[in-house]
């Protein structure tokens, strides 16, 4: 039986000191068909160990259910990370960050009314537990005392910078022993004396997270544990990007630099993001230190490995780093160069939104204005409709998180939360088209409730009878059925809101593609029903990325949810374009 323990300065796997290089890569955000590579090529790098977050929402987007399906089979991540020679540094949560919609918590916890998330709650506690049961049969046969790759199992993260709830620890530490799971368990908290001492218990093997000055942040992380290993489970070596703002970079030989004076002393790390990958559908998460700011659909990271798992010169700058403390792995052979030539094909078809509603969801009447968590919708976009008596100005408590208001289905304005737009004149009945943008992941308002937040007033006067469809997307089969026998299109543009088509051929059906998203406005693309997700003419990013294995080598089909308006183009590139960056 192998081992794995924390000794009086190193890590012990089988009672020998142990340096874990770990690289972060999220299991959700890659096609599973994509992970050997991705693991492999961490290996290659020097890496001897993956590490990924478990984001409970993704598992779970209903309350008693618990899916492990294709993209969400952990159990065979893991077991390809063991085929690949690779251990396993597993982070359940429940809380996660990690820029994903709302932190990884499921969004039904937070139905009938918020309740205290992340602290010594029964009813937090319970749902947790059933989470934690249903990831026992996954983790528990899967360490390494069992002949599995799992040597690390996170509690929290990053708890020091919410809350210093000891008992809430201590329920979670002692949920994690229950299941099963007998690994060292450690946390993660930005090396400062408050949040090191809020976000651990003394049974707890502390790390840190940090991207510069690595030795004065190891050296508080030791003043704070004066023995065992020093790790920082967080090494950031780039960062991510919020639509209207700019592409992150960060320089190959300031990370370098950095990991290199990290290891120079001896500490274990874990480098964050490792490959990044790609928020697919409607998953990515949002920031709201006083203006809210939804994620972009890549997360790219600026990793070592790009969006598209290709090598980046940190990847290299990374690996020259690594093999001067610890032996590197020979290459694979190079592959013979392929390229893709540059694709452009038109929409051929296209139908308004309005004439497919009824395919995409019912309606409900209420006779006050629902949020769309009160009708157990909990991503994506609905349409409310308001029998206003008269014309004047509708208003609201909050907009969560864009609305485009129509009359008669003419377009009569957007109301934006992050510009603070709560009001609009209106000539009389409305149909309102709510886009949920993404929920906040970090700080106090993990947990709101999505779409028209009341109460509504037309001229100060109460509104309250409302009928509302949530939109369910996920019947994009159906959809696309419709649109192969829709309206010709004609012109050389397109008005929204609408779903156009159109279909292309693959020339290597083993190269990733980007669809080209310049010449559009805002809206979600899918290709042969995977969701690419979203894009905005905002950017930064200007490109949606298409896996491979998304591809089949003729008769792909593109769908585009266009809301306003965009060319009747659609082009396939062989590159990504992230948009400009500044570092």
């Amino acid at each position: 039986m192998r081992t794995f323990d924390i000794g009086e300065t190193d890590f012990l796997l089988d009672g020998k000191p142990f340096r874990v290089l770990a690289g972060a890569l999220h299991y959700f955000r890659v096609h599973p068909d994509l992970w050997r590579d991705r693991i492999r090529k961490a290996r290659q790098m020097g890496l001897n160990t993956i590490e990924t977050y478990v984001a409970w929402n993704a598992h779970s987007p209903k309350q008693g259910v618990f899916h492990t399906e294709a993209g969400l089979d952990l159990g065979r991540f893991l077991d390809i990370a063991a085929e690949e020679g690779m251990f396993a540094f597993v982070r359940p949560g429940p809380y996660i960050c990690a820029e994903w919609d709302n932190g990884g918590l499921p969004a039904w916890l937070f139905d009938g009314g918020a309740t205290e998330i992340r602290r010594n709650n029964e009813r937090y506690l319970d749902a947790v537990t059933g989470y934690y049961e249903a990831l026992a049969p996954i983790l528990v046969p899967r360490q390494i005392s069992e002949g599995g790759p799992i040597i690390l199992v996170q509690v929290e993260n990053e708890y020091g910078a919410y809350g210093s709830d000891k008992e809430y620890l201590t329920a979670l530490t002692g949920l994690t022993r229950k299941i099963g799971i007998t690994v060292p368990l450690t946390t993660v908290d930005q090396p400062t004396g408050d949040m090191l001492g809020a976000g651990s218990l003394p049974t707890l093997h502390k790390t840190a997270s940090f991207g510069s000055r690595p030795l004065e942040r190891l050296a508080t992380l030791r003043e704070h544990q004066p023995t065992g290993p020093l790790m920082c489970a967080e090494f950031w070596n780039g960062w991510f990007d919020h639509w209207g703002g700019h592409h992150h970079t960060t320089s190959a030989q300031d990370a370098a630099a950095n990991l290199d004076l990290l290891l120079s002393a001896g500490a274990s790390v874990n480098i964050y993001m490792f490959h990044g990958g790609t928020n697919f559908g409607f998953t990515n998460g949002a920031n709201d230190k006083g203006t809210y700011s939804p994620t972009i659909t890549s997360y790219d990271y600026d990793a070592p490995l790009d969006e598209s798992g290709q090598p980046t010169a940190k990847y290299w700058a990374l690996r020259e780093t690594i093999g001067r403390y610890a032996e590197l792995p020979p290459l694979d052979p190079p592959s013979p160069p392929t390229s893709v030539s540059v694709q452009d094909v038109r929409f051929e078809r296209s139908l308004p939104l309005w004439d497919v509603l009824d395919l995409l969801g019912e309606p409900v009447t209420h006779d006050h204005l629902p949020s769309t968590d009160e009708l157990g919708h909990y991503s994506g976009f609905a349409v409310y409709s308001a029998q206003t008596p008269k014309a004047g100005v509708l208003s609201f408590a909050e907009i969560r998180d864009r609305a485009q208001v129509f009359a008669g289905r003419r377009g009569i304005g957007v109301l934006s939360r992050d510009h603070g737009e709560k009001m609009i004149a209106v000539p009389g009945a409305v149909d309102i088209l709510v886009e949920d943008l993404g929920r906040v992941n970090y700080g106090p308002r993990i947990g709101e409730p999505k779409g028209l937040i009341g109460p509504s007033t037309l001229d100060g006067d109460p509104l309250e009878n409302w009928t509302v469809r949530p939109l369910d997307l996920d019947r994009i089969a159906a959809l696309t059925g419709k649109l192969r026998h829709s309206d010709l299109i004609t012109a050389d543009t397109v008005a929204g809101p609408l779903f156009a088509y159109a279909t292309f051929d693959a020339t290597d059906t083993d190269q990733d593609l980007f669809l080209d998203t310049t010449g559009w406005t805002k809206g979600v693309a899918w290709v042969n029903g995977f969701c690419l997700g979203r894009y905005w003419a905002r950017g930064p990013q200007r490109t949606l990325y298409v896996p491979a294995p998304v591809l089949r080598p003729d008769g792909n089909e593109i769908v585009v949810f266009e809301l306003h308006a965009a060319q009747a183009t659609v082009r396939l590139l062989d590159r990504p374009n992230l948009g400009h960056t500044e570092s």
